[in-house]
C-alpha cells in the first residue's frame, strides 16, 4: 500500500478526493487531511506518506512554500500539486522543483485522479531500484575492497614490477595505514600444505587459502592496522603497520599477534603453521624488502620447533657459511630402490626392515625445513608406496576395506615438524603392516591358532619355537601343538617354515640379495638347513628357482 496525504484549506475539496475513489482497491491508503501547511508538516513528521496532494492556494503557508519544505525535509515524498486556472503560476515553480504533476480542481475525476497517483508510483518505483542497486553496488564494493587490498599487498611483498607504481596511482591502500610510522611482514607458512592440498581441486585449494586468510584476519582484528594476504603454495602474510618507531615495540607486538594467530589456525582449521617476521621498513613501498627477510628466515631453518624463527632486528636461523652439505643430505627423497625395498618389507611382514628404511629416508631430510617441497615430497612418496604395497598384496575390495582402518591422512594437518611428520608415517605404516598381518590369519581358526600364527608372522625372523608361542598365548605347549595341527594341516614348525620360505621368495623375486643373506634375514640359522627346507617347500634348490624368474617370470612356490 502506499500511503497518501491530503493537504487542502477547503474540506469540501477533502472530501471530494477522499470519496472519489475507492483507495485500497487501488493500492493506495489515505493516511490523513490536513487544512494547513503546519499542519501537514506535523503529520509528516508522525506519519510519512509515499504521496502528498498540495493545494497551491492556501492562506499562511502557500503551496509552494510547502513544497519546497517538503522536499527539504522529506525528499523521498512523491508531490501532486492541486489547482485552478488563475494560479497556474505556482503550480509551474512547484513542477520545476520536483512536483510530479497537477491536478485541476474543477476537472477533477476517478481516472484521472488514478492516473496522477500512478504516475508518483511509477517514480517510487524507479527510485527504489536505483536506490536498490546503489545499495548493492556499495555492499560489494565494501565486500570486494578487502579482496582487491590483499591482492595488492600480495603483488606488494612478492616485489612485482608494477608494485611501486601501483601504491602511487592506487586508491586502494588510501587511509588504510594513515597513522603508520613503520612496517613490518611477517610470512607464514602452513607446514604440511602440498601434503594436505595434494589431491585437491583448485577450488577445494583455493577455498582452504581463503578459510585461513579470514580466519587470520579476524584473529588480527583491524585490517587498517594489521592486514592478512595469501601469496602462493600454503604461503601466507601479515602486513603490520606500526604507530611507534621502537623497534623492539614492534617486535613484541607482532610475536604477540602472531602467537594469536598460528593459534586460531591450529584450533579451528587444524593447521600447524610456522612464521617468521621481516625487518622493519618505512614505506610501503619497501614491504618487498621486509617480506624478503621473512622468507629468509622461514626457509634456512629447519624447523623440527614449529614456533617462530625471527622478529624485526633478531639474527635469522641460517647455515653457517662453508657448512657442506653431507651425501646422505642429498637424497631428498625415497629413491625407485628405497620404495622397492619398502614395498619388500610390507609384503614379506618385516616390521624392522620397514621402519628402518623409513627413518633412513627422514635422516636425510632433517636439514631442511618442514615445508620445504623436498620434504612433503618424499612423505608422498612412501605414502604412495604404502598404497603400491596394498594394491600388489590384496584384492581392491580389501584395499578399500584397509585404507578405511588406517589413520585417516587429514590428520597430516597437525603434524608441525619432520620428527613429527615421521612419527605419523612410521603410525601408519605400522597399522597396516598390523592390518596385512590379521589379513594372513584370517580363516577358519579357533582363537588360540589365530593368536599363534599371529605371533610366528611377527617373530619369523628370530628365534622362534612353539613353547615361546603357548607361553605368550597361556597354553600347554602339548595342547597347542595338537590344536594347531588340527586346524592348520601344518605342525608348529612347519608353519614356521612355510613363513619364512614365502619370505625367502619374495626376497629371491627382488634380486637384491643373495641366497646366503636371505637365509639369515628370514630366520634360518645356517644357510644349509635353508637350502634343504627351501627345495622340501618349493621343490627346487634356490638358484633353480632364482634361473626359473629369470626364464619364466616369477612362479609362486
Amino acid at each position: 500500500m502506499f500511503k497518501v496525504l491530503l493537504i487542502d484549506d477547503e474540506p469540501l475539496i477533502c472530501n471530494v478526493i477522499r470519496t472519489l475513489s475507492d483507495w485500497k482497491k487501488h493500492g493506495f491508503e489515505f493516511v490523513g487531511e490536513a487544512y494547513s501547511g503546519e499542519t501537514a508538516l506535523k503529520v509528516m513528521e508522525d506519519s510519512l506518506p509515499h504521496i502528498a496532494i498540495i493545494d497551491v492556494n492556501m492562506p499562511e503557508m502557500n503551496g509552494v512554500e510547502l513544497h519546497g519544505i517538503i522536499k527539504a525535509r522529506h525528499p523521498s515524498v512523491k508531490t501532486i500539486m492541486l489547482s485552478s486556472y488563475d494560479d497556474y503560476d505556482y503550480v509551474r515553480e512547484c513542477m520545476r522543483s520536483g512536483a510530479i504533476d497537477y491536478l485541476l480542481k474543477h476537472r477533477l475525476d476517478e481516472k484521472l485522479l488514478l492516473n496522477v497517483l500512478n504516475k508518483a508510483v511509477t517514480d517510487l518505483q524507479q527510485e527504489h531500484q536505483v536506490n536498490e542497486g546503489q545499495l548493492a553496488s556499495k555492499k560489494m564494493a565494501d565486500t570486494l575492497r578487502p579482496v582487491f587490498i590483499r591482492e595488492h599487498i600480495a603483488s606488494l611483498v612478492k616485489g612485482r614490477d608494477d608494485g611501486k607504481s601501483m601504491v602511487a596511482d592506487s586508491s586502494l591502500l588510501g587511509g588504510l595505514y594513515s597513522e603508520a610510522a613503520s612496517f613490518a611482514v611477517a610470512a607464514v607458512q602452513i607446514s604440511p600444505f602440498l601434503l594436505i592440498t595434494e589431491s585437491y581441486s583448485d577450488m577445494q585449494t583455493n577455498r582452504l587459502a581463503q578459510q585461513a586468510v579470514d580466519l587470520m584476519q579476524q584473529s588480527l582484528g583491524d585490517i587498517h592496522e594489521r592486514t592478512a594476504a595469501y601469496v602462493e603454495n600454503g604461503r601466507l602474510v601479515v602486513v603490520f603497520a606500526f604507530r611507534e618507531r621502537s623497534e623492539h615495540a614492534a617486535a613484541v607486538e607482532a610475536r604477540r599477534w602472531m602467537c594469536r594467530v598460528q593459534h586460531s589456525l591450529e584450533l579451528m582449521l587444524n593447521l600447524k603453521t610456522t612464521y617468521a617476521i621481516g625487518h622493519p621498513c618505512a614505506r610501503l613501498a619497501q614491504l618487498g624488502d621486509s617480506y624478503a627477510s621473512a622468507v629468509k628466515a622461514l626457509d634456512a631453518s629447519p624447523s623440527s620447533d614449529p614456533k617462530a624463527l625471527s622478529g624485526p632486528g633478531e639474527e635469522t636461523a641460517e647455515r653457517p657459511a662453508g657448512e657442506k652439505t653431507s651425501p646422505q643430505q642429498l637424497r631428498l627423497a625415497p629413491s625407485i630402490e628405497d620404495q622397492k625395498e619398502l614395498i619388500l618389507s610390507i609384503e614379506s611382514l618385516d616390521q624392522t626392515r620397514m621402519h628402518r628404511l623409513i627413518a633412513s629416508v627422514f635422516a636425510s631430510l632433517r636439514h631442511l625445513p618442514y615445508h620445504a617441497p623436498a620434504v612433503q615430497m618424499a612423505a608422498s612418496e612412501l605414502l604412495h608406496t604404502a598404497d603400491k604395497a596394498l594394491r600388489k598384496s590384496m584384492p581392491q575390495h580389501s584395499v578399500e576395506a584397509a585404507m578405511k582402518e588406517l589413520p585417516s591422512r587429514g590428520e597430516l594437518g597437525r603434524t608441525g615438524s619432520i620428527d613429527e611428520l615421521e612419527q605419523w608415517l612410521q603410525a601408519y605404516f605400522g597399522q597396516m603392516l598390523r592390518w596385512l598381518k590379521q589379513q594372513r590369519v584370517t580363516g577358519n581358526y579357533s582363537r588360540h591358532v589365530s593368536q599363534a600364527i599371529h605371533f610366528i608372522l611377527e617373530r619369523y625372523q628370530g628365534y622362534i619355537t612353539l613353547e615361546l608361542a603357548a607361553g605368550a598365548i597361556g597354553l600347554n605347549p602339548s595342547y597347542l601343538s595338537r590344536l594347531f595341527k588340527e586346524e592348520t594341516e601344518f605342525t608348529f614348525s612347519e608353519y614356521v617354515n612355510k613363513v619364512r620360505i614365502d619370505a625367502g621368495c619374495k626376497l629371491l623375486e627382488s634380486g637384491q640379495y643373495s641366497v646366503k643373506q636371505i637365509s639369515s634375514q628370514v630366520g634360518f640359522s645356517t644357510y644349509n638347513y635353508f637350502f634343504k627346507v627351501f627345495k622340501e617347500r618349493t621343490g627346487m634348490t634356490p638358484q633353480a628357482y632364482l634361473n626359473s624368474l629369470r626364464s619364466e617370470g616369477n612362479p609362486k612356490p
